[in-house]
């Protein structure tokens, strides 16, 4: 699968998994390695880098932002083959 079209999916899928978030794709020319996704819901956020595979290769700076951003709020690598890990921790970063 390509990863636009796996991005395409999990933004469908985040909107129908926590009604009423926000999915904001970020600019990859304005901070080189910040993750694609910025997912807002109530008083949380979270980010989410996508990946077409687990083996796919991370571009400069992703690893940086995303252990960066985890630190602050909740921030992961998210592929076909970790998808429901993530979501599933995702869900468990959201609720109060």
């Amino acid at each position: 699968m390509l990863e636009n079209k796996f991005q395409a999916n999990l933004i469908k899928e985040l909107k129908e998994r926590f009604p009423g978030c926000i999915v904001m794709k970020n600019d990859p020319t304005y901070i080189q390695g910040i993750p694609d996704l910025l997912v807002l819901h109530k008083d949380k956020w979270a980010s989410l880098e996508c990946k077409k595979s687990a083996g796919a290769k991370k571009q400069p700076n992703q690893e940086y932002y995303v252990d960066r951003m985890n630190q602050m709020s909740f921030s992961r690598f998210i592929c076909p083959e970790n998808r429901e890990e993530v979501l599933d921790e995702l869900q468990q970063s959201f609720e109060p």
